[in-house]
């Protein structure tokens, strides 16, 4: 097998399934079923840009399975956006949603552009015309995309905005991640790195490791590496010496002040040159030794050529698809206790459940009240796949996989599809 085709996403997120559908003697007619996305769409986008040109601009829609209930999953504006992501994507919220027992299937979207280089305006175009293209195939009893790399709430409030224009009435199920005043949830902004941290502290008690002043590194400084830095300080007291975006990274073995480095990165647009710390390498940064690491950047970041350097005894994977099948099984021969990215970063579709919710009733709870809830379900999630990975003898990611599929199978045999 080329290099290439073992770190194509979709083609990964199928020999994971493979390898739980074989464990679980999955009847081979759901097998093939769950193999496969049910519909995609693949649309072009013209965008009046603001020179007075017309830009096309390439977007994918896809609904992987909704046996479960309405498709869920984000939507990506990246200039590297590919099919074969989206649809990795919307399997690994398949698994997801399953494995924190959320009544929802799973979906994916994907603008193929680069918002740095778009001004607002023209980003609300864009925003607004994948609603156009799309909006006919969206809603609350079908699926609900949400944020996800490089959109943020704005995004979602001009795409609801839009599909409310379309339909002619009030939706605010349309869209999670929305900002508060137009029935977003609180606790939303930092649910994906808060869940992982109610996972990484779950791991250090069956571990027995005291995570109070343990060192961590966080690989990527978006929304969920920053969150995962203030939050991993608040809620655990770990102290974190590397993190790193994507243009380098920094390291002080004496720690990193969340508050410091991101005023930093939000002064100069990155962490690099951040006083007092070493410059290091994305690369380097992921083999340090770490009591824990938090890849949050992008796939295919531990593979087989690095999984062997990786020192860290917890990964906690807040980034979607970090780590390869190949890499897998090094780190679960070296002892290294990975919580499979479904289930470490699913605060977020956990919290944009709850959002949904929220607007189903138009009743909206407190952020105590979504933190104890979103507790609940990721501890409730980890022990079930923490037990089922010690049950069958197999590193966690599998694990995850057994308990998510399973449910995902039940749906689709009383459903009687397969």
């Amino acid at each position: 097998m080329s290099v290439q085709m073992s770190l194509n996403p979709f083609e990964i997120a199928q020999r994971q399934l493979d390898e739980a559908a074989k464990r679980l003697d999955l009847d081979p007619g759901v097998h093939e079923l769950l193999r496969w996305p049910m519909r995609e769409f693949h649309v072009r986008i013209p965008v009046r840009m603001d020179d007075g040109s017309v830009k096309v601009f390439p977007g994918y829609r896809v609904q992987y399975n909704w046996a479960r209930g309405p498709c869920k999953g984000g939507i990506r504006f990246h200039p590297e956006e590919t099919v074969d992501t989206v649809r990795a994507l919307a399997a690994w919220m398949t698994w997801k949603t399953a494995v924190v027992d959320l009544p929802l299937g799973g979906g994916k979207g994907g603008v193929v552009c680069n918002p740095k280089e778009l001004s607002a305006r023209e980003l609300e175009r864009v925003s607004r015309g994948y609603i156009r293209a799309l909006g006919h195939y969206l809603g609350p009893d079908v699926d609900v995309p949400a944020p996800d790399v490089y959109t943020n709430p704005q995004v979602m409030a001009w795409m609801l905005d839009e599909y409310e224009r379309m339909v002619g009435r009030s939706a605010p199920g349309v869209i999670t991640g929305k900002p508060l005043p137009l029935g977003g949830s609180a606790g939303r902004g930092d649910a994906t790195a808060r869940g992982g941290m109610y996972c990484v502290r779950e791991a250090g008690k069956v571990l027995g490791i005291d995570l109070k002043g343990a060192t961590a590194a966080i690989q990527g400084y978006g929304n969920a590496g920053q969150f995962a830095h203030t939050l991993g300080e608040e809620l655990l007291g770990l102290k974190v010496v590397a993190v790193s975006d994507s243009q380098g990274g920094i390291y002080n073995p004496n720690g990193l002040s969340a508050k410091e480095v991101m005023a930093h990165k939000e002064k100069t647009g990155s962490v690099k040159g951040f006083p007092g710390a070493k410059a290091i390498t994305n690369e380097e940064l992921l083999e340090l030794d770490v009591v824990v690491l938090f890849p949050a950047a992008l796939e295919n970041q531990i593979t087989a050529a690095n999984a062997g350097r990786i020192k860290a005894r917890i990964v906690a994977e807040l980034a979607n698809g970090p780590t390869t099948p190949e890499a897998d099984a090094v780190l679960f021969k070296n002892k290294v206790y990975v919580i499979p990215d479904f289930l470490c970063n699913a605060g977020g579709v956990t919290v944009s459940y709850f959002e949904q919710v929220q607007n189903a009733y138009n009743y909206y709870w407190d952020v105590a009240e979504v933190h104890e809830r979103l507790d609940r379900k990721m501890t409730t999630a980890f022990h079930a796949v923490h037990t089922m990975a010690q049950e069958h003898k197999v590193h966690n990611r599998v694990g995850a996989y057994l308990v998510s599929v399973q449910r995902v199978a039940e749906a689709v045999r009383l459903r009687g599809w397969a």
